[in-house]
C-alpha cells in the first residue's frame, strides 16, 4: 500500500488543504457541545432569553461554518482520489503495454490484468476518499473529545476506560478473521472474469459443440464460489455495528446513571452532563469512523498488493542504454545462427537459424505445424528476445534499436487477424495515423478488400464489431493487410495471412503485392504451397531447424520435407 503513495505526489497541496480544514472542522464540532452547554446552564436554566439568542446564533454560525467545512473535504478527498486513481490506471497500462508475452502469462493473463487495472484500483480508490475523510479527522475527534471529556468531569470519564478498550478488541477481533477472505475474494473474482471472458468470445465454439449447460455450470460455480466468500465477510463486519452500538448504548446508560448520581450529590450541572455526553458520542463515533476502514483497508491492501506485482514485474524486453540509429542500410533483415527457447521449455522453438533477406525479394517460411514459422517471424519485430546469435535489420542488432523505431520500419500482419472496434477506415488507419482517404482506398484495393467494402452499406464508414465479429474470416485478414500496407514499410511480416482466402483471390492479392512491395523486404509464413512457391527464397523447417533453402524447383530436388508438403497439395503435373 506504502509503494502506492508515490503516485500521490501531485496532490500534496490538496492533501494539505484538507488537514487544515478538517483540524477547523473538527475544533467546531468540538465548540459545539461546549455552546450548548452554555446555553443549558446561562440561558435555560437562569431563563435569560437574550442569551439564549445570543449563544444560538452563534453556535449556528459555527454549525454552519463546519458544515460548509465538511463539504469541502468531500469536495477535495473526491477529486484527489479521483485523480490518484485515474493515475494508477494509466500506469499500469503504459506497463502492461510494455510487458512481453511471457510476463502476461506470468501475471495470470487478460482476466487478472483487467481485474487489477479496473476492480483493484477501484477498491484502493475508495480507501482514499474514506482515509482523507476519516482517518484524519477521526484522531482530531478522539483525542479532542477525550480532552473535552475530561476537562468536563474527570470523575465520569471512567466510563471511557472500560468502553474504549472493549470496543477496540472487538474490531481488532474481527478485523482478524475478516482480512484473509478479501485476498480468497479477489481470486475468485479473477476466475469469475475469465469465465465470463472465455464465455463470450467463445460462444460460437460452445455452442457449435453443444456445450451450454456445461458453461452455465462452470459460471455459476464460479459465481457461488465468489458469493459464498462474500456473504462470510459481509456477515462477518455485519457483527461489528451492533456490538458497537451495543457498547455506545451501554456507555450512555452509564453516563446517565452515574451522572445523574453525581447531580444529585451536588457534583457538575446538567449542562456539563450533556456536553459530557455529546464529547463521549463523538470519541464513539470516532471509533465508528476507524471500524468504516477496517472494513475498506483489508481489500484495498490486497488489491494495492495485487497492483504492485503488476508495477514490481520488470520487462524482459526494453531498449539499451544507448540505442543505435540504423544507417546507410533500408529493409535488409538477416538471422545469424539464432537460437531461442520459450520459457521453461525444454527443447528450443528454433535452432540455429541463419540467412539474410533484402529489399524486392520475397522469402517464403514453410514447414510443418509446430516447425518454428511464426515464432520465427514474431523474433523480428522484437516480440521475445533470443538466446543465440543475432537478429539485424538495416545491419544493426534488433536489442540495440529503439522498439520504437524498429517497428516503425515494420508492417506486420499477424496470424490471428485482430480488428478493433469503430470503422473500417479507422482500423486501415491505424497502420498509419494521417493516412489519407486515397492512401486508404489504395491499401484496401491491394489488399482486394475494396470490392466487399463497397457493397457495405456505409462503405469505409461501415462500423466494425469489437474483435471484428460481423465480419468474415477472410475478410479480417485482408483488412488487416490492408491496415499493413498503408504505412508503406521497409519490412512486411505475413504471418500465415492466406489460408481463409479462396485460390483465386490469394492470387489476385500476390500479385498486387508483388507491385506494390517491389522496394520492401517480404517475409511469408504459409502452408500452402501455391502461396510460395513464386518465391525468391524459400525456408523449409523441420522442428525448429532449417532442412531446406532455395526456390521452389531446387527444393523439390533437394528437400525431401518440401516434396512431401508440396505432394500432399499439388497435383503431378504440377511437381513435374
Amino acid at each position: 500500500m506504502i509503494k502506492l503513495f508515490r503516485y500521490l505526489k501531485p496532490y500534496t497541496w490538496g492533501v494539505v488543504a484538507i488537514l487544515g480544514l478538517v483540524l477547523l472542522q473538527s475544533l467546531s464540532e468540538l465548540y459545539l457541545p461546549t455552546l450548548m452547554s452554555d446555553i443549558i446552564n446561562n440561558g435555560i436554566v437562569k431563563s435569560d432569553t437574550d442569551y439564549i439568542w445570543h449563544t444560538g446564533g452563534w453556535m449556528l454560525l459555527v454549525a454552519l461554518g463546519g458544515s460548509a467545512l465538511a463539504i469541502a473535504v468531500s469536495y477535495l478527498s473526491a477529486k484527489i482520489a479521483m485523480g490518484f486513481g485515474r493515475d494508477i490506471r494509466n500506469v499500469i497500462f503504459r506497463r502492461v503495454e510494455s510487458f512481453s508475452l511471457h510476463e502476461f502469462d506470468k501475471i495470470g493473463g487478460t482476466a487478472t490484468l483487467i481485474t487489477r487495472s479496473t476492480n483493484d484500483v477501484q477498491q484502493v480508490q475508495q480507501l482514499m476518499i474514506m482515509a482523507l475523510r476519516m482517518v484524519i479527522s477521526a484522531p482530531m475527534m478522539m483525542i479532542g473529545g477525550i480532552i473535552m471529556a475530561v476537562s468536563r468531569d474527570a470523575t465520569l470519564s471512567l466510563v471511557i476506560v472500560v468502553g474504549l478498550p472493549v470496543l477496540s478488541g472487538a474490531i481488532l477481533l474481527i478485523a482478524r478473521f475478516g482480512v484473509p477472505l478479501f485476498q480468497s475474494i479477489q481470486e475468485k473474482l479473477d476466475r469469475l472474469n475469465l469465465v465470463v471472458r472465455e464465455g463470450l468470445t467463445g460462444i460460437r465454439v460452445i455452442r457449435a459443440f453443444n456445450r451450454d449447460d456445461a458453461e452455465k455450470v462452470r459460471f455459476t460455480q464460479a459465481n457461488r464460489d465468489l458469493m459464498i466468500d462474500n456473504i462470510k465477510v459481509n456477515r462477518i463486519f455485519g457483527a461489528m455495528f451492533p456490538l458497537m452500538m451495543l457498547v455506545m448504548n451501554f456507555t450512555t446508560l452509564a453516563i446517565i446513571w452515574f451522572g445523574g448520581k453525581r447531580l444529585g450529590s451536588g457534583h457538575g450541572n446538567v449542562g456539563d452532563l450533556h456536553a459530557f455526553m455529546q464529547y463521549v458520542m463523538q470519541i464513539m463515533f470516532s471509533l465508528i469512523m476507524v471500524t468504516m476502514m477496517f472494513i475498506f483497508f483489508p481489500r484495498a491492501a490486497v488489491s494495492a498488493k495485487r497492483i504492485n506485482e503488476v508495477l514490481e514485474v520488470e520487462p524482459e524486453i526494453k531498449d539499451a542504454a544507448q540505442v543505435k540509429q540504423a544507417a546507410g542500410q533500408r529493409g535488409w533483415v538477416e538471422f545469424q545462427n539464432v537460437t531461442f527457447s520459450y520459457p521453461g521449455a525444454e527443447a528450443p522453438a528454433i535452432e540455429g537459424i541463419s540467412f539474410k533477406a533484402g529489399p524486392g525479394e520475397v522469402t517464403a517460411i514453410i514447414g510443418g505445424t509446430g516447425a518454428g514459422k511464426s515464432t520465427l517471424v514474431s523474433l523480428v519485430p522484437r516480440f521475445y528476445d533470443i538466446q543465440q546469435g543475432a537478429i539485424l535489420v538495416d545491419g544493426v542488432d534488433v536489442r540495440e534499436l529503439a522498439q520504437a523505431d524498429l517497428r516503425a520500419k515494420i508492417g506486420y500482419v499477424p496470424q490471428k487477424a485482430l480488428l478493433f472496434s469503430g470503422t473500417i477506415a479507422e482500423n486501415i488507419r491505424y497502420g498509419k495515423e494521417d493516412a489519407s482517404e486515397l492512401e486508404i482506398r489504395h491499401a484496401a484495393e491491394v489488399a482486394q478488400a475494396a470490392e466487399f467494402i463497397a457493397g457495405l452499406k456505409d462503405g469505409f464508414d461501415s462500423p466494425v464489431a469489437q474483435g471484428g465479429t460481423n465480419l468474415s474470416g477472410g475478410q479480417k485478414q485482408r483488412l488487416t493487410i490492408a491496415r499493413a500496407l498503408v504505412r508503406r514499410p521497409e519490412i512486411y511480416l505475413f504471418d500465415d495471412n492466406f489460408s481463409a482466402l479462396d485460390f483465386k483471390t490469394d492470387a489476385k492479392l500476390r500479385a498486387a503485392l508483388k507491385k506494390e512491395t517491389q522496394d520492401s523486404t517480404v517475409i511469408v509464413v504459409a502452408q500452402r504451397v501455391s502461396t510460395v512457391m513464386d518465391a525468391d527464397r524459400i525456408i523449409v523447417l523441420d522442428e525448429g531447424k532449417v532442412v531446406g533453402m532455395g526456390k521452389h524447383r531446387e527444393l523439390l530436388q533437394s528437400c525431401p520435407v518440401y516434396r512431401e508438403i508440396a505432394a500432399s497439395q499439388l497435383a503431378e503435373e504440377e511437381l513435374a
